[in-house]
């Protein structure tokens, strides 16, 4: 039997609740007070020591996918499944809003494919409105180069029943094709969706069965990732549930492709994310 990951920094206030773990500096959920879970977390859900966990905004870093080159294991990168050091919690008791902030450097996590010094920070602010914003710096010598992506996981009534918003004549690379397009009008699911949009939105998904509005916003991305891997591929991934496919789709923010980020010496970019729920009462 697997180790059990250390339990979460749990938030539980008059704004919001939610939660975090040290692995991956990954918040797994959040919601505004009174309001359904904004975050799919999967029914198969591994929380486990080194695995990867199905549910609320997994750190890619510091590539994304199958990365650039070769080779490079584990898809996403190393950062999802390292533990990272808290080093600051505050809490504001008027607004309700609670801030975490993570760190992890090349001395406690690092990669063949990836040996160069840096350090990176998480901060999550958890209230009304959810902000999390990952910040590299290149604490090396050299500059380097990489891929990036919070990538969100949404909770929905039913993924065939949603419109995404914000998206009218962005070009996009569809991986499922492996072609480019351009997208044009509302953004509807009917089958396997991975495409990698040269937009920053903002975007709104509109979900009918729980009757509310999701608003992403970004700052610091080239990319909008947006996945669903339908019915017949979730079923080939072991920690997705069985019916969970309909449950959820990915919005991420990204600076992938050609948008990769390279930092000279001393170098930090940022890169944020921004969740808005509106009830549509």
């Amino acid at each position: 039997m697997d180790a059990a990951l250390p339990p979460p920094h749990v938030v539980d206030t008059s704004a919001c609740t939610g939660e975090i773990h040290d692995q991956g500096a990954q918040v797994t959920r959040w919601a505004p007070r009174g309001a359904a879970p904004a975050l799919y977390v999967s029914s198969a859900v591994r929380l486990a020591p080194g695995r990867s966990i199905r549910a609320g905004i997994p750190v890619c870093w510091p590539w994304f996918g199958a990365g650039q080159r070769p080779g490079m294991e584990p898809a996403h990168g190393f950062a999802r499944t390292a533990r990272w050091a808290l080093v600051d919690r505050t809490e504001d008791a008027a607004t309700g809003e609670v801030t975490f902030v993570h760190r992890l450097t090349s001395d406690a996590a690092t990669s063949a494919h990836f040996p160069q010094p840096y350090a990176v920070e998480l901060r999550s602010r958890f209230g009304a409105t959810l902000e999390v914003s990952l910040t590299t710096t290149n604490t090396g010598p050299e500059p380097f180069e990489i891929d990036e992506a919070l990538h969100t996981y949404l909770a929905v009534g039913d993924v065939r029943e949603i419109a995404v918003e914000g998206l009218d004549g962005a070009a996009y690379f569809d991986k499922v094709t492996g072609t480019e397009k351009v997208h044009h009008g509302i953004l509807e699911f009917a089958g396997e969706t991975d495409s990698v949009f040269r937009s920053s939105g903002p975007v709104m998904l509109h979900d009918p069965g729980l009757e509310r509005r999701l608003i992403v916003r970004t700052e610091g991305a080239g990319n909008l990732v947006i996945w669903n891997p339908w019915d017949a591929k979730a079923r080939e991934v072991a920690d997705i549930g069985d019916d969970d496919w309909s449950q959820f789709v990915c919005i991420e923010a990204a600076n992938v492709l050609e948008n990769a980020v390279t930092l000279a010496p001393g170098e930090s970019h940022t890169l944020t994310y921004r969740l808005e729920l509106e009830s549509d009462d």
